[in-house]
């Protein structure tokens, strides 16, 4: 059931199929254990879809269609990234599962793939990079991947599952090193992020989960801890989650808030509030009259409960697109356009993202930028704030997109710009990258 389910999810047509995990489960009827094993398979199938692609189209005598191909995908993440799945198990689960949708014709091949690759898997690493799975102590017995001396994008699109044309923006910006590394952390679910919100100091806070059993470590912001992904479920259920002493948000999400300062009684516009973690930060600092909008009421409604557990106001919530519903005359103190993005910057909490980057992609990105970020300027008071922000490493969406609209708009001020880059629970974080940008309006 959980390998169906998995199925059903990758093939939904959702673009988000790890979000599907839960409601085809309980539609279902999987219990806890079951449900767990399908996000884990759909989540390793899409952070390691590349490498899964690259493995199939050694063994499969002929590419198989895409229903198969993702079956047999699923089957092949099992024999080589599921530790607790047995081999056996692995493979008579996906060959029956195969049956069962696709017919028994389809199974035998299934079957008979898996066990290619299955007979081909051998432990330990070769120091063969055509050979070698990347994060695992195993190497296939023949070479699987392209050689990275003469294809390094192709060989990262196989062996890190980063797409070869994001890989190549990586290198040309940041180096074949830094592209490697932000490839290689977007390969496992990464540690949560969580933000302490009481003034108790952090070594206390931390003690307290790890009397839980909760192991963490430091963030490098002094009130940020790291949670590992297998104790992140133990986190969100503790006594300080539901108290609402912790709150999930990654340093650079946090960060954005400190470009808008001194917010106390000012007007404040959240153009694309939801999930909300920037707009609690901003009330946590001022007592400021916050307006949240969002394009989804879905979202926005989530907002509401997030704000009670944390016991903060709830903002005024307007699910709009853009700001049309506002008054066109409605001007504020400040303005935040955290702008939808390509993601690129927690490409390890959005695996998908990766898959669906491409030049149309950024391209319509970037155009619906720009124009959040006019229709944002056109509320902002004169002498006032508006902040862009992204969770995005591309310079299109970041940089430039900033410098485009002061070209634009006469008179407008960048006051301060950073940009994170994501890194490892070892390093202390920050756990997500992206960019923000603070800039001021003209008095006239």
């Amino acid at each position: 059931m959980p390998r169906d389910t998995a199925y059903l999810c990758l093939r939904s047509g959702s673009p988000t199929p790890l979000r599907e995990v839960d409601r085809y489960a309980a539609h279902r009827g999987l219990d806890e254990r079951d449900t767990g094993l399908a996000r884990r398979l759909v989540g390793t199938e899409v952070r390691r879809r590349g490498t899964l692609r690259a493995v199939l189209s050694a063994f499969a005598h002929q590419k198989p269609k895409a229903d198969l191909a993702t079956m047999l995908r699923l089957g092949i993440a099992q024999l080589l990234f599921l530790d607790r799945v047995p081999d056996h198990a692995a493979i008579s689960e996906t060959v029956r599962c195969v049956t069962d949708h696709l017919g028994l014709g389809k199974g035998r091949t299934a079957n008979a793939v898996l066990r290619s690759v299955q007979r081909a898997v051998l432990p330990g690493a070769s120091g063969d990079p055509t050979r070698d799975v990347v994060g695992r102590d195993l190497r296939f017995e023949f070479p699987v991947f392209r050689d990275p001396e003469e294809h390094p994008h192709l060989w990262a699109e196989d062996a890190l599952s980063i797409p070869s044309a994001l890989h190549k923006r990586w290198t040309q910006r940041l180096g074949r090193e830094a592209a490697d590394h932000l490839a290689t952390l977007a390969l496992d679910e990464p540690p949560l992020s969580l933000r302490i919100r009481s003034d108790r100091p952090r070594e206390l806070v931390r003690a307290d989960l790890e009397a839980a059993d909760i192991p963490c470590a430091d963030g490098r912001d002094p009130s940020f801890l790291l949670v590992g992904a297998e104790h992140a479920s133990a986190a969100l259920a503790s006594p300080l989650f539901h108290q609402g002493e912790l709150t999930v948000q990654g340093e650079h999400a946090f960060g954005v808030t400190h470009l808008m300062p001194d917010l106390s009684g000012r007007r404040v516009l959240d153009l694309c509030a939801a999930p909300g973690g920037k707009t609690a930060a901003i009330l946590e600092a001022d007592p400021a009259l916050v307006v949240a909008c969002d394009l989804s009421a879905r979202r926005l409604s989530r907002i509401s409960s997030g704000f009670q557990r944390l016991g903060l106001p709830v903002p005024f919530l307007v699910a709009t697109d853009q700001v049309c519903a506002l008054q066109e005359g409605a001007r504020f103190d400040a303005v935040l356009v955290d702008a939808p993005c390509s993601n690129t910057g927690v490409l390890a909490q959005r695996p998908g993202a990766k898959w669906r980057h491409g030049p149309q992609s950024q391209s319509a990105l970037v155009d619906l930028q720009r124009s959040l970020l006019r229709t944002a300027a056109a509320h902002v008071e004169p002498g006032g704030l508006l902040v862009h922000s992204t969770c995005s490493l591309e310079n299109e969406e970041n940089e430039q997109q900033v410098r485009g609209f002061l070209r634009e708009h006469e008179g407008w001020t960048l006051e301060e710009e950073h940009r994170s880059i994501p890194s490892s629970i070892e390093t202390g974080g920050p756990v997500d990258g992206g960019y923000a940008a603070r800039l001021r309006a003209p008095l006239h």
